[in-house]
């Protein structure tokens, strides 16, 4: 493979795990498996049918998961300590094509574990946002989207590396944009919730004080009555 080959194959297993990490096996193992592409020996191990046939059963569970709003966002916040690290491990297999060394092993590591880090976050926070709407179908979108992008950023980082490289500039640009008013957007979700349930406990507080009196008082009056 010629290095900007690498390059961009080292950076598309980092972004395509940050969305879906068993898509991404998949697509890979899958295209190497098939002849239409030529994996690293490193990540040769994806074209086993085992790996292949474990990343599958997983897709098919995240394939519904990630369609269920709710489900959704705790799957992904179950998949930050998975989904991370596997990143940075499959793009230093990428970068492996080039027999590196020990450092760029670990600068590979770095870029991937981020860059998967990036991905994640844009894909878990965007996600929290949409399940703020009442109807399904946009979560439904969104979660085809992702599928759809990892299968067609990776078939473009094997086949229009300058391309998917000029992709990924673009995308980090925009997450370094977009995340801070995500996580706004996120913040004042929280705060609209726990006001909501403030007032509920303050209400409920209110209502329980106002029985007592009202009890007391007809205590107080059967008292009376009793003592004529």
């Amino acid at each position: 493979m010629e290095t900007i080959d690498v390059i961009a194959l080292t950076l598309g297993v980092a972004w395509a795990s940050g969305i879906n990490l068993y898509a991404a096996i998949l697509v890979l193992g899958l295209m190497g498996a098939g002849g239409y592409t030529e994996l690293p020996e490193s990540l040769k191990v994806l074209q086993d049918p085992l790996v292949l046939g474990a990343a599958g059963g997983m897709y098919f569970i995240e394939f519904f998961a990630d369609k269920i709003p709710g489900v959704d966002t705790g799957w992904d916040a179950i998949h930050t300590f998975i989904r991370i690290p596997a990143g940075a491990m499959l793009a230093v297999g990428a970068a492996q094509g080039l027999e590196i060394n020990q450092a760029a092993e670990l600068a590979a590591a770095l870029l991937g574990g981020s860059l998967a880090a990036t991905s994640h976050l844009t894909k878990a926070s965007t996600r929290l946002v949409i399940n703020t709407t009442p109807e399904p179908v946009t979560n439904w979108t969104a979660s085809v989207v992702e599928d759809l992008a990892v299968i067609g950023g990776l078939w473009t980082a094997l086949n229009y590396p300058l391309a998917f490289v000029a992709f990924i500039i673009i995308f980090v640009l925009l997450a370094i944009w977009l995340l801070p008013k995500l996580w706004r957007a996120i913040k004042n979700i929280v705060r609209t919730l726990r006001s909501w349930f403030g007032k509920e406990t303050e209400t409920t507080v209110v209502e329980e004080s106002q029985t007592n009196i009202i009890e007391n008082l007809i205590d107080a009056k059967a008292k009376k009555i009793g003592d004529e």
